[in-house]
C-alpha cells in the first residue's frame, strides 16, 4: 500500500472505532432491551467489530511504544538499558508489521453468508460402487470435523447401497461460522485406491461431487410459488425401523421451473420431513441464484481460489501413498488417515489464507 492507501485504511479504522464506542454507549442504556430486534442487531455489530477494534487498539499502543522507546534511547546512556530499549523497540516494530497484515485481512469485504449454517450435498460420480463407498467415507469425514467443532449434524436424506456406500446424501451442519470454512469443500473430490473387490491389485480412480450451500434463513427472500411445486408423500425406503417403513412419512418435492427434486425421509413425522425438504429446496434455489450472478459485487464475494465451478477437480485422496493434494492451492499432505477421520483444518486454513491473499491482490488492483 502507498501512503494514500494507508491513510484511507486508518481513516476507516478511526471511523470504526468511533462506531464501536457508539454501540457500547447505546448498549449501556437501560431501555436498550425494550426493542429486541434493535438489541440483537447492536450485539451482532459489536461482535463483528470487536476483532478489528482490538487489533487497531493494539496497533496504536505499539506505535506509542515505538515513540516512547525512541525518546528514551535519545536520553539513555547506560549500555544495558539501551540494549533493553532496543529489544523493546524491535519487538514493537515487528508486532506493528504483523498487525498491519492482520488489519488488512480484517477489513476485507465479508461474505454475508459466512456465519450461516450449511447444507451439504454429496453425490457419487464416476466409479460405481467404489464412488458410493467413498461418498459415505467423505460424509463421515465431515461429521467428524463438525463434531470436533462442536457443531450439530442433521441428516436430511440418504440414498444408500447395500455394501455401506451412499449414492447421495444431504445433511445440515449447524454452527457459528460453518459456511466460512466449509464453503471451500465444494467441487469434485477424486479418490485413487485399490478397491476391495479388485483381485488384480489395480488402482482405480473414482470421483464424488460436494456442494456446500448456506442455509436460507429469514434474512434471504426466496419465494416459492405453490403452483411451481409438486409434493409427494410416500413410505420411506431403507433401514429405519418399523415406524419409518409403515407410514407415509417421506416427502419428495419437485420444483417445476428448475427441475430440482429433493427428498427427505430421515424423520418419523411427515411434517418434519416436509420442513427439511423445503429448507433443502430453498438452499438449492439460493445456491443456483448465487452461481448465476456475474456482477462485480458477486465476483468480489466469491471465493478467489480455483474457478469456483462445481465441476472443478479440487482434491485428490491417494490411498497407496497416504497422500491428500488440494489442487487449488498446491498443498500436499501425507496424513490421509487423519484427514479421513475429519482432520481437515490444515487444508481449510490453507484455502482461507490463499483466498484472503487473492482478495488482497484484487483489492490492490482496484484501488
Amino acid at each position: 500500500m502507498d501512503g494514500k492507501e494507508w491513510r484511507g485504511m486508518f481513516d476507516k479504522l478511526e471511523d470504526l472505532l468511533i462506531r464501536f464506542e457508539e454501540i457500547l454507549s447505546e448498549l449501556g442504556e437501560p431501555t436498550v432491551t425494550n426493542n429486541q430486534e434493535r438489541f440483537r442487531a447492536l450485539m451482532k455489530e459489536q461482535s463483528d467489530l470487536t476483532p478489528i477494534v482490538n487489533a487497531y487498539k493494539e496497533y496504536k499502543k505499539c506505535g506509542q511504544d515505538v515513540e516512547d522507546s525512541l525518546a528514551m534511547l535519545e536520553e539513555e546512556s547506560d549500555g544495558d538499558m539501551r540494549e533493553m530499549l532496543k529489544d523493546e523497540l524491535n519487538a514493537a516494530k515487528k508486532r506493528i508489521e504483523e498487525l498491519e497484515d492482520e488489519l488488512k485481512i480484517l477489513l476485507l469485504p465479508k461474505d454475508p453468508n459466512d456465519e450461516k449454517n450449511v447444507i451439504v450435498e454429496i453425490r457419487a460420480g464416476a466409479g460405481g460402487d467404489e464412488a458410493a463407498l467413498f461418498a459415505a467415507e467423505v460424509y463421515r469425514l465431515y461429521v467428524h470435523y463438525a463434531e470436533s467443532q462442536r457443531w450439530k449434524v442433521e441428516t436430511m436424506n440418504v440414498d444408500e447401497i447395500g455394501i455401506g456406500g451412499m449414492k447421495e446424501v444431504n445433511f445440515m451442519i449447524s454452527g457459528q461460522g460453518a459456511y466460512s470454512r466449509l464453503k471451500y469443500e465444494s467441487g469434485v473430490h477424486r479418490v485413487q485406491r485399490v478397491p476391495e473387490t479388485e483381485s488384480g491389485g489395480r488402482i482405480h480412480t473414482s470421483t464424488i461431487t460436494v456442494a456446500v450451500m448456506p442455509e436460507v434463513d429469514e434474512d434471504i427472500d426466496i419465494v416459492i410459488d405453490e403452483k411451481d411445486i409438486r409434493i409427494d408423500v410416500m413410505r420411506a425406503s431403507g433401514n429405519g425401523g418399523q415406524c419409518v417403513n409403515t407410514t407415509d412419512s417421506a416427502v419428495r418435492l419437485t420444483h417445476y421451473p428448475t427441475g430440482i427434486v429433493v427428498y427427505s425421509q430421515t424423520e418419523k413425522s411427515q411434517i418434519q420431513n416436509k420442513a427439511k425438504a423445503f429448507a433443502l429446496l430453498k438452499s438449492k434455489l439460493y445456491d443456483m441464484e448465487q452461481q448465476q450472478r456475474h456482477d462485480a459485487e458477486a465476483e468480489m464475494r466469491r471465493s478467489q481460489i480455483g474457478t469456483g465451478d462445481r465441476s472443478e477437480k479440487i482434491r485428490t485422496y491417494n490411498f497407496p501413498q497416504g497422500r491428500v493434494t488440494d489442487h487449488r492451492i498446491g498443498l500436499t499432505i501425507y496424513k490421509l488417515d487423519k484427514v479421513m477421520n475429519g482432520d481437515i483444518q490444515e487444508i481449510l486454513d490453507g484455502c482461507i489464507a490463499a483466498d484472503q491473499a487473492a482478495k488482497l491482490v484484487k483489492m490492490g488492483e482496484n484501488n
